[in-house]
Parts: C-alpha cells; sequence; structure tokens
C-alpha cells in the first residue's frame, strides 16, 4: 500500500463518515489541532527523564488520537471508542498529585525553567488552540461536552507537570511579577 492516496489533491479529505469536505472545514481544523497537540506532546516526552511520566503522557497520547477520530466523526457514532468522563478523572488525579509535589503557586508562573518544563508548557499553549478550536467547532452548548471539558483539564495537567517536573529537577519556575520594572 502507498503511502499518498492523492484523494486530498484538489483540497478535499473525508471525514469519518465518508463526506468529503474542505481541509480548511472546522471540523478538519479542530482534528487537525489535536493531531499538532499530539505531536507537541510527543516532543515534550524526548526531554522527560521519568519512566512514569513517560508511561502516563503516552497514555493521553492514545486518548488524543480517540479524541481525534471522535472528532472526525460527524454522527458522533457510538461504535468506536470516545473520551469518557473516567478519562477526565484521570487526569484530575495525575493534576492534584503533580500539585501535590510543588510549592503553592503565590504569582504567574512563565514557560520554561528546564527544557522538560518548557515543552510541557508549549504542550499547554497548543491544548488551549485545540480548545478554542473545540469551542468554534460545537460552541458552549454541546450534547456531550466530556471531550471539551477533558482537553481543559488536559492543559491543567500539562502546566501541573511542567512544574512538577521542575521541582523534581530543582530547577525553580520562573514567577512574574506585574510589579517588575521595564528592562
Amino acid at each position: 500500500m502507498k503511502l499518498y492516496t492523492k484523494q486530498g489533491d484538489k483540497g478535499l479529505t473525508q471525514l469519518l463518515n465518508g463526506q468529503r469536505v474542505a481541509k480548511n472545514d472546522g471540523r478538519v481544523a479542530a482534528y487537525g489541532q489535536v493531531d499538532e497537540l499530539n505531536a507537541t506532546i510527543g516532543w515534550a516526552i524526548c526531554a522527560c527523564d521519568d519512566s512514569v511520566l513517560v508511561e502516563n503522557i503516552r497514555r493521553i497520547q492514545d486518548r488524543l488520537f480517540v479524541l481525534g477520530a471522535q472528532l472526525a466523526d460527524p454522527d458522533a457514532r457510538t461504535t468506536r471508542p470516545v473520551i469518557v468522563e473516567q478519562d477526565i478523572a484521570q487526569l484530575e488525579g495525575w493534576i492534584d498529585q503533580a500539585c501535590s509535589a510543588t510549592t503553592a503557586l503565590k504569582s504567574f508562573v512563565l514557560p520554561g525553567g528546564s527544557e522538560a518544563a518548557a515543552r510541557l508548557h508549549l504542550a499547554r499553549t497548543v491544548c488551549r488552540r485545540v480548545e478554542r478550536e473545540m469551542v468554534s467547532l460545537c460552541g458552549t452548548e454541546s450534547e456531550n461536552d466530556v471531550p471539551l471539558i477533558y482537553v481543559n483539564r488536559l492543559s491543567d495537567l500539562l502546566f501541573a507537570w511542567a512544574r512538577w517536573v521542575n521541582a523534581q529537577l530543582k530547577v525553580p519556575d520562573i514567577e512574574w511579577h506585574a510589579d517588575q520594572p521595564n528592562p
């Protein structure tokens, strides 16, 4: 089987229900952003030394494939795996674990510190873009808001993990203070 199909050469692609749409369709944009998030998270893994963290991130990458397929299916067929409330609960558990191992926040934190933390912060910003794209696609009054909640919680987790990684490496977070003078 060849990698290329030539089916998208005219700027169209096929959704999971067989419908052909423009490659700039909102649904395609949303699952494309999920794909970018997954790649960014994969890049973040390359700087992470903790095997448990890497395993948990791989689980998230699996769930992002599920989310991408869910977004690519306008008929919302339930024969495929979907993001469920237990997925959100798992993220919340990981957030609580990471936060319990870091100091309490006293100010905003600038992205950075260690390389791994900086990559997780970048993944967090891509995750926020996914969230905005999903809101554009589905609005805020969707019958199934679980995927949107999952993405919202995932951005929180990526922030918590960035802080956790810095704490594990004994690299201080870079605090932002509004009253600092301009350079």
